[in-house]
């Protein structure tokens, strides 16, 4: 099931489509008979990829039962909250990851869990380090820390030259969610 040696990929940058790059690579190992997890930190959980990917039997997909929204706008008490389920999001990950039951992992934002410290950065940086051989990853977000950019084989940045949010456009249904 494995493939002979995983690679680490980061799509990073303030542009649209960091997610449906990571989407697009489970859809494809899917597609080769690949087992994918792919677990998402600090998103909505009501966006149209997860449609089709909850409807692909080779992937699984994991999020938090609640949705916090901006991480930026919550109290302190909200940010405990989410900590603490991020936290046990992350643990699961690793706890599933461990039981080589997968080929391929995507933690679709990642960055803004771990540059929140929602994420143990140590502890992410072990697991990166250390994770199975043939395990495939697939990191999303914005901001990499240097270290994480430097264990990765790919680095894909993803920039914003313009978009429709500037002009006061809202995400549309199907376009950006």
């Amino acid at each position: 099931m494995y493939m002979e040696s995983g690679l680490i990929h980061i799509y990073c940058g303030d542009g649209k489509g960091k997610t449906s790059a990571a989407a697009g690579l489970a859809i494809r190992a899917a597609g080769r008979g690949k087992k994918i997890l792919f677990v998402r930190f600090l998103k909505n959980e009501n966006s149209g990829e997860l449609k089709i990917l909850d409807k692909i039997p080779e992937i699984d997909v994991v999020y938090p039962e609640k949705s916090y929204g901006f991480y930026s706008s919550l109290s302190g008490e909200q940010k405990k909250e989410a900590a603490e389920t991020y936290r046990a999001l992350w643990e699961r990950t690793v706890r599933l990851i461990s039981a080589k039951l997968y080929d391929v992992l995507v933690a679709d934002e990642f960055m803004a869990a771990y540059n929140y410290g929602l994420i143990p950065d140590e502890e992410a940086l072990r697991f990166l380090r250390e994770k199975p051989k043939e395990l495939e990853v697939v990191l999303t977000g914005r901001n990499p820390d240097p270290r994480l950019v430097e264990l990765a084989d790919y680095v894909s940045e993803i920039r914003k030259i313009r978009h429709p949010f500037d002009r006061g456009v809202t995400a549309r249904e199907g376009i950006e969610y």
